[in-house]
């Protein structure tokens, strides 16, 4: 008796595992915001894969990876699409090195 309840225990977590979703673990962005518990929170993730969707938009072939793992990638994309006020939030930080140009 003792064996079957321990076969059932088992057979009860393994269903807990196989069922719980990593989907649920994916992170959520809704138009460059991070969503956590229901409210936006601006996050750099959430942010560039703005700019990688904005990019795609404008005809640029670019992956949120080269965004993310590419600092050079995400100044040039800035420096052409920068002013597009979807993506001038994440631009902002992208192109500090030296002098402003105005």
């Amino acid at each position: 008796m003792t064996s079957i309840k321990a076969i059932l225990a088992a057979a009860v977590a393994a269903v807990g595992v196989i069922s719980s979703d990593p989907a649920d673990a994916k992170i959520r962005c809704q138009n460059g915001y991070q969503i956590v518990q229901g409210n936006p929170i601006a996050t750099p993730y959430c942010q560039e894969a703005q700019l990688a969707e904005v990019a795609r938009g404008y005809g640029f072939r670019v992956s949120f990876d080269e965004i993310r793992n590419n600092p050079n990638s995400k100044r040039r994309l800035c420096a052409l699409i920068g002013r597009d006020i979807r993506v001038q939030q994440t631009c902002i930080d992208a192109n500090i090195t030296g002098r402003r140009g105005y």
